[in-house]
């Protein structure tokens, strides 16, 4: 016969693994919420007035290499307003880049939201990037903003073939 000291050890035990199940569950819900916060205040920003003129100014420079660039925009680090708009949009996507990297953020919601301006700001900025890693002598500099446009490259390539 089974006693009462054997059920009550049995609802217990199914008690604890019921609580230890719901709160891994919910971990990963408040995990997807937090995610899905960062991309959308990412994209609150991508979004304001002051991102919208900058990557405007960004996309309509014109400049063949690094040294076109600083002759028509100054040095990287001048106060001037191209300058100031390469400098904002630069940091954007090198943040986004982190981002990915370290996977604290969904990879395919961001590629969805953003892909589109991660390959026009990297095909538009990769001269002035490569200037400043040859007068930086340091071949990081904004390394994930090129990595971040590699995996949208990746990505839009295996989605070419599932098609």
């Amino acid at each position: 016969m089974v006693d009462l000291t054997e059920i009550s050890a049995v609802v217990a035990a199914t008690g604890v693994l019921v609580g230890v199940i719901y709160y891994i569950l919910d971990m990963r819900h408040q995990a997807k919420v937090r995610q899905t916060d960062l991309i959308m205040r990412l994209y609150s920003t991508y979004g304001s007035k002051e991102f919208r003129e900058a990557i405007i100014e960004v996309m309509n420079l014109q400049f063949e290499d690094y040294e076109d660039y600083v002759k028509k925009y100054g040095a990287w680090f001048s106060d001037e307003p191209a300058n100031k708009a390469m400098a904002m949009v630069c940091v954007f996507f090198e943040g986004l880049g982190i981002l990915l990297r370290e996977k604290l953020i969904d990879a395919s919601l961001s590629y969805t939201l953003f892909s589109t301006m991660i390959k026009a700001y990297w095909v538009k900025s990769r001269p002035l990037i490569e200037g400043l890693r040859k007068e930086f002598n340091d071949p990081t500099v904004f390394e994930n903003s090129e990595n971040l446009y590699n995996e949208v490259k990746k990505r839009e390539q295996r989605l070419s073939k599932k098609v």
